[in-house]
């Protein structure tokens, strides 16, 4: 798909990812430079993503999330990212649209790819969420929501489900967007700290 090791994006890939993503054609092409830097075969490993998530969280575990991560945006189910599912996963998760925001999360949860979510696919992602929550923070949270089983459980009683139903692409979107407490629910929000050290890293 558009793959190329040259140094240079093939000019169908650079239009295709200049309408997908927000990003302009000059940013696109020193993304490329850079990516190609990092990855020369044009391609990131699973281990690779899984060693970024790890970089950017010292002090806890987030090898679960970057593995669900890295098979959300694993398009072509290949095991690699390629330059394109590299920059549409980077568009979706700093800038894209809500919507597609909620479709990108749908996925993730989709652990089985079966068009569908189920409780123990809720569990299991939010359980790799509060492995990249520090201990400190996790005592933090509201006694209805501060363990992996209650949260998932609190999601599942907001779309009204019995124990076996299943959460639809279309239910889990307009549900998510009609309570914003659910979002806050079934993602990853970076705790201060972490925010903090992103910006030492920018300057």
């Amino acid at each position: 798909m558009g793959n190329t090791k040259s140094s240079t994006l093939s000019k169908e890939l650079l239009e295709d990812l200049k309408s997908n993503t927000k990003y302009t054609e000059t940013e696109l092409c020193r993304w490329y430079q850079s990516f190609l830097r990092e990855c020369p075969g044009g391609k990131i490993s699973k281990e690779q993503f899984e060693g970024i998530y790890a970089s950017f969280f010292p002090d806890a575990d987030p090898t679960a999330y970057a593995r669900h991560v890295f098979r959300s945006f694993d398009t072509n189910a290949d095991g690699t990212l390629d330059f394109k599912e590299y920059m549409v996963a980077l568009h979706l998760t700093s800038g894209g649209k809500t919507r597609q925001k909620l479709e990108w999360a749908f996925a993730l949860y989709d652990v089985d790819g079966n068009g569908t979510i189920s409780k123990s696919e809720i569990l299991e992602i939010v359980r790799s969420i509060f492995n990249m929550i520090p201990a400190d923070d996790q005592e933090n949270l509201s006694e209805d929501e501060n363990t992996p089983e209650k949260r998932a459980e609190k999601v599942w009683r907001f779309f009204g489900k019995k124990e076996n139903d299943k959460i639809s692409e279309d239910e889990f979107i307009q549900g998510v967007m009609n309570n914003k407490d659910i979002l806050r629910l079934i993602q990853y929000d970076e705790p201060q700290k972490i925010k903090n050290k992103l910006k030492e890293k920018k300057q």
